[in-house]
């Protein structure tokens, strides 16, 4: 009897346990439910206003305080405002990284003229030995075989003797016959023009094997050279079978004088001659486009004009620029991505008479004459002297030529 209560009372108790614990789970999963799907409301910033916009059907958010800078930002005259202002900014930098560069080229060649011992010259024109500054250098281009072409040249316009001295003291004007050595150094060619030099002391010699496959070679010698030896306003590159009136280059020139960067010369822009064989064939006619393609604007090589910051430029920088075939588009290639002022003067490409004379006498002398179709003056040994009478500027022009 006994037995049997307690087994009664056991399975009761058990059967009690299993309805609470499913009460308690049932409990439990109706807590859980109400708990997750409660809905929270995030606080709102009391610092930050908040508006409404409706715009073309949507609903936008606008914080009061950044709705100005917005609508500034959407003005198509404001973005178009602030445009303009950055490119302004961008040329200006430009322009002033230029020239702390020309600058900093015009410092390194003034610390290589004090190493090779070359006067140097103050802002007022005048050297730091007492002696003034140069207006300008002529380098006269010339060979081995151009003896009777130099003494032309000496005959008609180019002063000798005392007249040359008094040329550099006076007037600030050095002129000079410029070439290099020959293939074989101290040959008979060289000796040549080492007892012509000791004659008439009107050459400069460079470290340049000649030939005329080399011209562009050459003239960075040259300009290199002359910024190292003389310092002067402008560079000037001619050949020795063009004719030149002395001051009126001079003339010329001086007006351009507070110009940083110009490279003055008569401009053109032949073609690109990509057949071999014929005269002034270009190599690297690929580089210059298609087929019946044109140079860029460059001077006629005859007679140029470049300024200090110019020939400083080449200097420092000669071993980089490359050399194209003809030496003045060379020259006209490495200004290309420079601030330069390209100065188109038709004086310096005139022809010969009848041309230089018409023009001498209605008061337009020119600066420079030769015939195109020699590219110099035709038979210019037997001419010079001629084209000198009827179209120079004068014996006494050079002297009371005030620059």
């Amino acid at each position: 009897m006994s037995l049997k209560s307690r087994g009664f009372d056991s399975t009761q108790r058990s059967m009690v346990s299993k309805k609470l614990t499913f009460l308690l789970c049932i409990g439990c999963f109706c807590a859980g439910v109400l708990f997750t799907s409660k809905k929270w409301t995030v606080p709102e910033d009391r610092g930050i206003a908040r508006r409404t916009v409706i715009q073309n059907g949507s609903q936008n958010l606008v914080l009061d305080g950044c709705s100005k800078k917005n609508d500034v930002k959407n003005d198509p005259r404001e973005i178009m405002k602030e445009v303009s202002k950055t490119h302004h900014a961008i040329q200006t930098l430009d322009k002033t990284i230029s020239n702390l560069e020309m600058e900093l080229a015009a410092a390194k060649a003034e610390q290589e003229s004090i190493m090779n011992g070359s006067p140097l010259s103050d802002s007022n024109g005048h050297e730091s030995n007492g002696k003034r500054r140069y207006l300008m250098v002529v380098g006269i281009n010339t060979a081995f075989s151009s003896r009777k072409r130099r003494d032309s040249v000496r005959a008609t316009w180019m002063p000798q003797g005392d007249k040359k001295k008094q040329l550099e003291e006076e007037k600030g004007i050095i002129m000079r016959f410029v070439i290099g050595h020959s293939a074989m150094a101290g040959g008979i060619l060289d000796k040549a023009i080492e007892a012509e030099d000791k004659k008439h002391g009107d050459f400069l010699r460079l470290e340049h094997v000649e030939g005329y496959l080399e011209l562009s070679a050459k003239t960075k010698t040259y300009f290199a050279t002359a910024v190292a030896l003389w310092d002067a306003d402008f560079y000037v590159k001619v050949d020795d079978d063009v004719h030149v009136n002395i001051a009126t280059l001079g003339t010329t020139l001086v007006r351009h004088r507070s110009k940083p960067r110009v490279y003055v010369g008569c401009m053109k822009s032949g073609p690109v001659l990509a057949q071999k064989g014929v005269r002034y064939h270009e190599p690297e006619y690929w580089k210059f486009g298609d087929d019946g393609n044109k140079y860029f604007r460059h001077a006629t090589g005859q007679l140029y004009a470049i300024s200090k910051d110019l020939a400083t430029y080449i200097s420092i920088n000669q071993h980089l620029l490359h050399k194209y075939a003809n030496e003045d588009v060379s020259l006209g290639s490495w200004f290309i991505g420079l601030d330069v002022e390209h100065i188109d003067d038709r004086r310096l490409c005139c022809g010969t008479p009848p041309d230089c004379e018409w023009k001498a006498q209605a008061g337009n002398v020119c600066v420079a004459s030769f015939d195109w179709s020699c590219s110099g003056v035709c038979k210019s040994v037997e001419r010079m002297a001629d084209v000198h009478q009827r179209c120079g500027e004068g014996e006494d022009a050079l002297w009371t030529a005030v620059f």
